[in-house]
């Protein structure tokens, strides 16, 4: 059964892949494909890691996870010909990788 916290993390998530896509096709102005390939989405996705992180079955990735939720929010905000604008992608990588190993173990028989 899911809970409201995996409901949200779960809308958040089809959001932001939705913003991907737009924005990779090129499908409005520069302008809004701009706003939603380099800003919506990546505060989708730490906003989507920030509901994920509860949810982790290994409490010792709790703030990590919160860390990498972080990252893609400030991120987000920082101009795109900024040293700094790195860290959203940064934070991305490491909110998927901690994903990847939060994943539970299938016993095979």
């Amino acid at each position: 059964m899911q809970t409201n916290t995996q409901t949200i993390q779960g809308i958040l998530s089809i959001a932001a892949l939705l913003c991907l896509v737009v924005g990779f096709f090129n499908l409005f102005s520069p302008e809004i494909n701009d706003l939603l390939y380099n800003k919506l989405f990546y505060v989708l996705i730490g906003a989507s890691f920030f509901f994920q992180a509860p949810t982790l079955s290994n409490k010792k990735l709790l703030y990590p996870m919160y860390v990498a939720a972080a990252l893609c929010v400030i991120g987000a905000f920082l101009p795109t010909d900024s040293q700094f604008a790195v860290i959203k992608t940064i934070g991305l990588f490491a909110g998927v990788i901690l994903s990847i190993f939060n994943r539970p173990k299938v016993v095979r028989r």
